[in-house]
């Protein structure tokens, strides 16, 4: 008895999956093309392909001068920037006013 109604149980739940089965629809169009408006963007900003097939050295600084920008680069980040207070600019400067001239 127990053997059959697992036995029963089992072409039931076989028949439920596969009659499920039926049901399922494509995956719609938004599926399909998934990611295409990403990978076109990153084509068209591409310059070169190919680049990295090239053996060409690359032109422009020499090590020295490269080496002194990348260190002035990392010095900038040394020392913060003052802090700039939004409410004071533009006052005190003087130069346009709303006023008339008294002439």
């Amino acid at each position: 008895m127990r053997y059959a109604l697992a036995g029963k149980w089992t072409v039931g739940t076989l028949a439920a999956v596969l009659l499920l089965a039926g049901c399922v629809t494509q995956a719609p169009v938004v599926d399909q093309h998934f990611g295409e408006a990403v990978n076109m963007a990153k084509a068209q900003q591409t310059v070169n392909p190919d680049a990295s097939r090239d053996q060409d050295p690359v032109a422009g600084l020499d090590g020295q001068a490269a080496n002194a920008v990348i260190d002035r680069y990392h010095k900038s980040y040394e020392t913060p920037p003052q802090p700039v207070n939004v409410f004071t600019i533009g006052i005190g400067g003087g130069g346009a006013s709303g006023g008339t001239s008294g002439q």
